[in-house]
């Protein structure tokens, strides 16, 4: 019975603990002791290690197993062995297997399966938790559920993205003319220059060319008496018996190259430079803007389906209302019967609570569901009453002790659900009846839980799966894993005091006898 998630705990030098290595069992750990012996140091530190509490030790760690949750955030997969490390040298630092982790990311992890009973956290009792407790248990036993509630988160999904585009384009409708004027002239200015792709770069090339048109003519005319006369080259070549070949080609390539540059000249006399330099500034502004003539073009399209779109958006609005209508309709007739079935099963669930009420000395806790806008999960808002009074305003005793009724109760439906839970002295001060009813309620929870508690009476310790003592000599703190006859001889100092008596190691031995 039970499960065991912290299978191993290590601690160094914190307070007047030097050093502690222990292992723990499934279900229900108690920590016992004489007052000051530490067991509220030692606690602090098991808690600094999920984030509940500040603790400044050398080192501490833990070893998780058997967690079987998959979180991608926080780099674990299902079936993996966790380490939580806390170590201080300058300053208190965190890890999660070996990588650092910041003090409210590790509660964050922590919270997924771990809880602290000791300040008035609500969080168990959050509507939307007992909303989605119910959907699992009525899931569990009604396929027509599962279907209904399938396709109702299907349709609100749908429901939301129409409701967002309805509010976009209600949006655009109020900025429609100035939207549509501005597309407009985008595609006008654009439109206007007119820019074909390669066009740049070959008026760049054009502009380099005329640069250096003057200066090229200059040498061509210095050149031309030496190609004119390159015949008179080959004639001398060939009275030397030498192949004149390799000349003639050259000489011939170098007056293609000449006569090509001289047509280029001869277009350029009719180009009007100006323009071709007012055109190459207008290519710029664009690729200055978009980066290429290509990207302008692009945005451009981009705007013209956007003006077409401005265009249409009437028709578009039309279809758009009519079926938001429709699906508003679906998904509130579809909440409806969702809300009629979690108010059967609520009840069955309010009645599960009070049974472990009755056990805690409590009574009349009615869990009230009332109508809420339409969200994701529906229609239901939730809401706790203790004695007709709303939780904020309960004891924190009484709080304390619906919190593990509520906590029960979800354990006893979800078999298969496991979890941490932490208690800091929630016996404390009771009398032996309500001590009894917390320990049967705690031995029952522990059956899906591994509960960790600080005790100061025999009866929470008496049904202890596993059993520490904490002792101080000499200012130095240790934790001794006791067996069956150290556990009597502890639970009976709890009763009698230092004085141990015959009584109370009687009483003591029956304790646990019954508990075995």
């Amino acid at each position: 019975m039970g499960c065991k998630l912290i299978s191993r705990y290590y601690l160094e030098d914190y307070l007047s603990f030097k050093k502690v290595d222990l292992e723990f069992k499934k279900g229900l750990v108690v920590f016992t002791g004489p007052s000051g012996a530490g067991k509220s140091v030692l606690m602090g530190s098991i808690l600094g290690l999920f984030g509940f509490s500040d603790s400044k030790a050398v080192l501490s760690e833990v070893l998780l197993e058997d967690l079987n949750l998959e979180l991608e955030s926080y780099g674990v997969q299902k079936d993996d062995d966790i380490v939580l490390k806390q170590t201080t040298a300058t300053k208190t630092r965190y890890f999660l297997n070996n990588q650092t982790i910041s003090k409210k990311s590790l509660k964050e992890f922590s919270l997924t399966f771990a809880s602290f009973l000791h300040l008035k956290d609500t969080s168990d009792f959050d509507s939307s938790k007992i909303v989605s407790f119910l959907d699992n248990l009525i899931s569990k036993t009604n396929s027509e559920y599962i279907e209904i509630l399938k396709n109702f988160s299907s349709k609100f999904e749908e429901f939301k993205s129409i409701e967002k585009k309805l509010k976009k384009i209600q949006k655009d409708e109020s900025e429609l003319e100035d939207l549509k004027e501005f597309a407009k002239f985008e595609i006008e200015k654009i439109s206007k220059i007119d820019p074909k792709v390669d066009e740049y770069d070959e008026l760049k090339s054009i502009k380099d060319s005329l640069s250096k048109k003057d200066k090229l003519q200059d040498i061509l005319d210095g050149a031309a008496p030496f190609l004119s006369n390159s015949h008179k080259i080959s004639q001398a070549l060939t009275l030397l018996d030498e192949d004149s070949g390799f000349f003639d080609d050259a000489v011939n390539e170098v007056n293609s190259i000449f006569e090509k540059f001289y047509d280029k000249l001869s277009t350029m006399d009719d180009m009007d430079i100006e323009a071709v330099l007012d055109r190459i500034e207008q290519l710029s502004s664009l690729i200055k803007r978009f980066g290429d003539i290509e990207s302008a073009l692009e945005y451009k399209k981009e705007k013209q389906i956007e003006l077409d779109g401005y265009e249409n958006i009437s028709f578009e609005k039309a279809i758009l209302e009519k079926n938001y209508k429709k699906l508003s309709k679906e998904i509130d007739d579809q909440a409806k019967v969702l809300s009629n079935y979690r108010k059967e099963n609520l009840k069955i669930f309010e009645n599960k609570i009070n049974e472990y009420l009755k056990f805690l000395y409590l009574e009349n806790l009615s869990i009230e569901i009332s109508k809420k806008d339409l969200d994701k999960s529906g229609i239901d808002s939730i809401c706790f009453k203790l004695n007709n009074i709303e939780l904020e305003k309960v004891s924190s005793g009484e709080f304390n002790r619906l919190r593990l009724a509520l906590l029960t109760a979800r354990s006893f439906y979800e078999k298969e659900s496991s979890g941490l839970l932490f208690l800091d002295e929630i016996d404390a001060n009771l009398s032996g009846k309500e001590s009894q009813s917390i320990a049967k309620v705690l031995k029952e929870l522990s059956k899906n839980y591994q509960i960790f508690a600080i005790s100061h009476q025999p009866q929470l310790s008496a049904v202890a799966d596993q059993h520490f003592m904490v002792l101080k000599q000499n200012n130095v703190s240790n934790v001794i894993d006791l067996d069956k006859q150290q556990k009597i001889q502890e639970i009976a100092r709890m009763i009698s005091g230092e004085q141990i008596t015959q009584e109370a190691t009687v009483f003591a031995t029956k304790l646990v006898e019954e508990n075995v």
